[in-house]
């Protein structure tokens, strides 16, 4: 599980990274290596995805977590998390943070980091709303700004593999 959890991350951000999991009957957080660093990861969830996070972002994960646990569905979920950041209880991630997420389902962007830049709007940033997601399957993504103008707006970037991806 360490291992896989790793897979999003530059090499330099690896060895410090804690590993952690969230129990899901209850939502309580599991370590599984304590970290050093600045990074939190998860192994590949119920949708496939490893994640790796600024510590930061840790409070609306373990909301996050919780709410699943109590059988939330992930429009609720999103509703909760939406209204804790209204209300003050969660605060958006400091504009700028990173997220990193691994999947190995070909269907899936194989390596995608996003960074959080909240109530980032295209004119303010000057980043595309269009989906990069089809362009990025075939190793063509270019970033794309999603939830424009909202406390969750973020940036997705693609990382297109090489002309020597999958070989060793």
């Amino acid at each position: 599980k360490i291992a896989q959890a790793l897979l999003p991350l530059p090499e330099d951000l690896k060895g410090g990274a804690a590993i952690i999991e969230y129990d899901e009957k209850t939502g309580d957080r599991v370590v599984l290596r304590a970290g050093t660093n600045f990074v939190e990861c998860t192994p590949k969830d119920k949708d496939g995805f490893a994640w790796c996070y600024n510590k930061v972002t840790a409070p609306r994960r373990d909301m996050t977590a919780k709410l699943r646990a109590q059988g939330k569905s992930d429009k609720e979920v999103t509703e909760g998390i939406q209204a804790a950041m209204k209300d003050g209880r969660l605060k958006p991630p400091p504009s700028g943070t990173m997220s990193y997420r691994y999947s190995d389902d070909p269907g899936r962007i194989k390596l995608l980091w996003v960074v959080s830049v909240p109530g980032a709007t295209p004119e303010s940033i000057g980043v595309s709303t269009e989906s990069q997601r089809d362009a990025a399957l075939k190793g063509n993504g270019r970033p794309w700004l999603m939830l424009p103008g909202t406390p969750g707006a973020h940036i997705m970037i693609p990382i297109n593999p090489g002309p020597n991806a999958g070989t060793k």
